[in-house]
């Protein structure tokens, strides 16, 4: 199992071009961890850059996110 991302953790996020105009992974930082089932969660990034108007983004694919 890899490791667990933690509230504070700086982290990569992958982005789609057809919902944010822009793909590719991209900073930030997990401000928040909100559970969703007994596997997943929630995860709630501050990007260093902000797309579509949009800075906080929440992430439920695990595939979509990474530790830097």
């Amino acid at each position: 199992m890899a490791d667990e991302i933690k509230i504070g953790e700086r982290v990569q996020v992958c982005l789609n071009v057809d919902a944010w105009g822009n793909a590719g992974w991209f900073n930030g930082t997990v401000i928040r961890i909100d559970p969703y089932s007994a596997h997943r969660s929630f995860t709630w990034v501050k990007l260093d850059t902000e797309f579509n108007g949009q800075g906080l983004i929440s992430v439920l694919n695990p595939k979509n996110i990474r530790k830097i």
